[in-house]
């Protein structure tokens, strides 16, 4: 088998052990059928741009050209800090895209992937944000109803959590003594009069409490790497050697890990 196209972040399915698929070029390759197997990934030195498809030396944030992160909506700085967003100022890139992606429900939550981690996430990601994060547990902690809120909310949380994610950890185990629903009941009573402010601001509907299930995932990894060693076509243009297992947006080979939507763009050859 050989295929040949671009490739995008990896398509994921909420099933146990999750599943996996990558996008290469107009097919959709299904990865958990590899684990154990030899699997060869060729670039072939060319990418192309995700949003306007020409072919570009380099890319940014995750699959772009430069002119697009600049003009794109998707790409503004407001995306990094929501609660900086400019909708409201009527300065969005477009409004369009802004109206749907960021004027719409989001969730603000704990997860663990690399310990405890506060983030937010449009409601229509639930759960494809919190697999994507290599998270093996994700508890819903709030309903807000815009992109800006949820950056509020985040930014008051993240002081007593990271809001970021230690991929190096996540991808060499985890830690399944944590208890989400401890966490967020520490949380809330130390955050109650930063909510308060929050509220005051954008009404009385602005922070909805869920009272939402644990969610959790089994990732499709043989073997966890006892040592990372980053792979990238930046660096390499053959990666080849044995799946061990999938997670997050990263592929774990025998060999090294790849961060595949880092790579969104690039045209390679997959071939087992």
């Amino acid at each position: 088998m050989k295929k040949v196209g671009s490739i995008s972040k990896m398509v994921v399915e909420a099933t146990t052990p999750v599943s996996y698929a990558l996008p290469v070029g107009n097919e959709l390759i299904p990865l958990n059928p590899f684990l154990g197997e030899t699997l060869k990934l060729q670039f072939t030195h060319q990418i192309n741009c995700v949003a306007c498809q020409r072919t570009i030396k380099k890319s940014y944030q995750d699959g772009y050209c430069f002119p697009c992160t600049q003009s794109l909506a998707q790409c503004d700085f407001c995306i990094v800090k929501p609660e900086r967003c400019h909708f409201h100022e009527g300065t969005c890139r477009d409004p369009e895209w802004g109206q749907k992606q960021c004027m719409s429900s989001h969730v603000v939550y704990l997860s663990n992937a690399s310990g405890v981690k506060v983030g937010i996430t449009r409601k229509t990601q639930v759960p494809t944000r919190w697999i994507d994060q290599g998270a093996i547990t994700a508890l819903p902690i709030f309903e807000v109803p815009t992109r800006r809120v949820s950056g509020f909310v985040e930014v008051i949380m993240a002081k007593t959590f990271s809001d970021k994610t230690n991929w190096r950890k996540m991808l060499t185990g985890h830690d399944e003594s944590i208890d989400l629903f401890a966490e967020r009941d520490k949380i809330l009573s130390n955050v109650d009069n930063a909510l308060a402010s929050v509220i005051d601001q954008f009404g009385a509907n602005a922070i909805i409490p869920m009272n939402a299930s644990l969610y959790q995932f089994e990732f499709p990894v043989l073997e966890y790497p006892k040592k990372i060693t980053s792979l990238s076509f930046d660096k390499t243009d053959l990666i080849e050697g044995t799946l061990l297992g999938i997670k997050g947006q990263y592929l774990i080979f025998d060999i090294g890990v790849i961060n595949m939507r880092k790579h969104s763009g690039y045209v390679i050859a997959l071939e087992q």
